[in-house]
């Protein structure tokens, strides 16, 4: 069997469960929450006759299948899963990712308060920046490009920003983990379930 565990900001894959705090460094994998994607499965997605399953799709894309025994285990891992990323967004409030616009090196940060930011990895100098509100769509191509569908706010026009990243699963996560933590906020029920657990 494996043994998940979450942690902080980390999720923590062991092939036997922790006992002491060394074991805590001995973990079979680490990942970050906001880089994964953990995904609740219906019966009809079921790969075999274990009920109560569920995928966590890694910064690399890999997707790791689980189940647990009851049906309300499920309940409380996606819920600690939930918080857990929401409370790590909300700690570091950025990301920087890498990124390559037509040949040329570039950073895009992913902020919580402003949105999207692409800049010129040398000279750091703003080529875009976004609202999370004004992104209206967006698709990859399951390797390295993102394509960004940005509405302008002074035309209405919809506006294509395509990005080309080493590692597209850890950025759309990230990018997940964000507009989940956005909408979170907007949630009383969950920001009265979080002051209870601060």
């Amino acid at each position: 069997p494996t043994f998940l565990a979450l942690r902080g900001s980390c999720l923590y894959k062991f092939l036997a469960p922790p006992v002491t705090t060394w074991d805590w460094t001995r973990a079979e994998k680490t990942f970050s929450v906001y880089e994964i994607m953990c995904k609740i499965l219906k019966d009809s997605d079921l790969l075999d006759r274990r009920k109560h399953c569920f995928t966590v799709q890694s910064e690399s894309g890999e997707d790791l299948y689980f189940s647990v025994e009851l049906e309300s285990d499920l309940a409380q891992w996606e819920r600690a899963f939930q918080t857990a990323t929401f409370l790590e967004v909300e700690r570091i409030q950025c990301k920087t990712y890498a990124c390559v616009l037509e040949s040329h090196l570039m950073g895009l940060t992913i902020d919580f308060s402003t949105g999207f930011i692409c800049f010129d990895a040398a000279t750091k100098a703003i080529l875009w920046r976004y609202k999370f509100s004004q992104l209206k769509g967006s698709s990859d191509d399951g390797k390295s490009k993102i394509k960004f569908l940005f509405q302008n706010p002074d035309t209405k026009q919809i506006e294509a920003k395509e990005l080309e990243f080493s590692n597209l699963f850890a950025v759309l996560h990230c990018i997940h983990s964000f507009f989940a933590a956005k909408v979170a906020c907007l949630d009383p029920l969950f920001l009265g379930n979080q002051a209870t657990v601060s």
